[in-house]
């Protein structure tokens, strides 16, 4: 959950669901919370960034939506081009942030946050699925790693959490 220290990250560089760049300072100024998957997740995908779209409207019906993000980063880059995490994220928030990148520069990430990932085996051409951490993970306008929620993930208790987390750091 919250972290003893929040760990600063270090420069990274996906790219956005428009095509633009996204790098680390695009987290600084603004609260984000990060999740990894992909796009052909079966369950713990759609489930979480369904929870998410629910913390962000609890967010916004209390004015404070706008110096929060909420940011998906694929872990499949061979199947998850900008133009397929776009139409994508529109299922749940047309406000979310999909990303992709290189497998170097998503792995730079992942390693920073602690957050795993595994291709399995293709299954037939093109089908596979990708083991990944469920973790919501919590940046701070820093740039910092300050918290990861596990699952079960309830969009009161994410909302109550960030809350005090917020109120801790500040």
């Amino acid at each position: 959950m919250l972290r003893p220290a929040p760990k600063p990250l270090a420069e990274f560089g996906l790219v956005d669901q428009r095509g633009a760049p996204f790098q680390r300072k695009e987290l600084v100024g603004r609260w984000s919370f990060l999740f990894f998957g992909y796009t052909h997740c079966p369950d713990v995908c759609p489930a979480t960034l369904s929870v998410l779209g629910q913390v962000q409207k609890r967010l916004a019906g209390e004015g404070g939506s706008t110096a929060i993000q909420t940011i998906f980063v694929s872990v499949d880059p061979q199947r998850d081009s900008p133009e397929t995490l776009a139409e994508y994220m529109a299922f749940f928030d047309q406000g979310f942030i999909g990303l992709t990148g290189s497998t170097e520069e998503i792995d730079n990430l992942t390693r920073q946050l602690g957050a795993g990932y595994m291709r399995g085996e293709e299954t037939s051409p093109g089908n596979y699925v990708v083991n990944h951490t469920s973790a919501i993970f919590l940046i701070d306008p820093q740039a910092r790693l300050v918290a990861a929620f596990s699952q079960p993930h309830n969009p009161a208790t994410i909302v109550e959490l960030f809350h005090k987390i917020r109120a801790y750091l500040s």
